[in-house]
């Protein structure tokens, strides 16, 4: 396992050891789990912003879109398919 040294400002530190003491956990678990925490959310946000990116190329492709309204409209035939033939609120059971 790495190690990292870090300096923290007063408050963050004193935040970080309340909760400790408070979780009966150490100071490194915890900045660990919010840092892996951390991460994980930034990753996600490039992904979405990826795929926001992708959808507006997307967007602006007349073929794209016109697959798109195909797929669409398939998916509203069996929906409607569904909730003909079945109780809306049990068809999943």
């Amino acid at each position: 396992m790495a190690t990292l040294n870090l300096r923290l400002p007063e408050r963050l530190n004193q935040k970080l050891s309340a909760l400790a003491a408070q979780t009966h956990q150490n100071r490194s678990d915890l900045a660990r789990t919010a840092l892996e925490v951390y991460l994980q959310a930034q990753e996600r946000e490039r992904l979405i912003a990826e795929m926001e990116a992708a959808f507006r190329v997307l967007a602006t492709n007349p073929q794209a879109c016109a697959e798109s309204a195909a797929i669409n409209a398939e998916f509203v035939s069996i929906g409607d398919e569904l909730s003909s033939d079945t109780d809306a609120e049990t068809w999943w059971k």
